[in-house]
């Protein structure tokens, strides 16, 4: 039922008179009581009674005239609901985001971003940059950021260059793993972090670990190394001054830093929607600010 039907219901209801309820919704009183015979058939009652006096509402029209005018006042609450918000942004935010990107990248831009914009529900999900571009690919979200090098034919935004170290509390130079029988920790990650590492290991030519240690999280590495526990290889957006422990930047063979790169991934069309727009607008901002 449209709401224009509601209105002739309430109207009707209201004037008890078909002229003066006609001229009110400026139709003919002929297409007036057209469109009531339409209502009464689909409502499958008699909503009104004519009389000489005019029209009067039967007990079933008066349920349903009821039904019609909080209808339409929910629809004139919610109207003036978007009129009001039409400066502010609002909606669903979906973002996929990289594990590490989640840990220690996001939370400062999402704050800022929450502050701007307090009306945009945010859905977030993390993972292995793989599952995240995965994501993108099927549509499950608006935005993604990954680590690495990302096969992805839309639009991306550059966020960062994060160099990779060799950590740990005792060993001060790569020479000393002759020597060291401690295990070397490792946090789970997808197989292109693995591989990198790899390469490194086989470049320097570095005595093997004699042992490994598998963990699920970058923090619980990094609180192992911290301890002395072992050495790792971490992310520099995963240290701080705070943290205790020696750092040797990797190299490759041409003595340049090890880095991954870090990005913003979405749709061109999905800019469309406020929200989005209004978050790589953020980013953006802060990139180039």
């Amino acid at each position: 039922m449209k709401l224009s039907d509601l209105e002739l219901i309430t109207v009707l209801s209201d004037e008890g008179n078909m002229r003066k309820a006609s001229e009110k919704l400026f139709i003919s009183q002929p297409a007036l009581s057209q469109r009531l015979q339409y209502l009464e058939r689909e409502w499958n009652t008699k909503l009104f009674v004519r009389s000489k006096r005019g029209v009067t509402v039967t007990a079933e029209g008066e349920i349903i005239a009821e039904f019609a005018k909080e209808t339409l006042d929910r629809a004139a609450e919610t109207r003036a609901k978007l009129q009001a918000n039409e400066s502010e942004i609002y909606g669903s935010l979906k973002l996929a985001v990289s594990s590490v990107n989640g840990q220690y990248w996001l939370p400062d831009v999402l704050k800022a971003f929450v502050e701007h914009h307090p009306l945009v529900k945010i859905s977030l999900t993390t993972g292995w940059s793989s599952g995240i571009l995965d994501q993108m690919y099927h549509a499950e979200c608006h935005a993604a950021i990954v680590r690495g090098t990302p096969n992805w034919g839309g639009a991306k935004l550059h966020l960062f260059s994060d160099p990779l170290n060799f950590v740990d509390s005792k060993i001060m130079s790569l020479s000393e793993l002759r020597k060291e029988e401690r295990p070397y920790i490792q946090f789970r990650s997808d197989s292109s972090y693995d591989q990198i590492i790899q390469d490194w290991w086989r470049s320097q030519n570095l005595r093997l670990p004699v042992r490994t240690i598998m963990v699920d999280q970058i923090e619980t590495c990094k609180q192992m190394v911290t301890h002395g526990i072992g050495y790792a290889v971490l992310p520099s957006i995963s240290l701080t001054e705070k943290d205790r422990v020696n750092r040797i930047p990797l190299l490759d063979r041409q003595g340049a830093p090890i880095v991954r790169e870090n990005w913003l991934l979405y749709d061109k069309e999905t800019l469309q929607l406020n929200q989005v727009r209004a978050f790589v607008d953020l980013v953006r901002h802060r990139l180039f600010s």
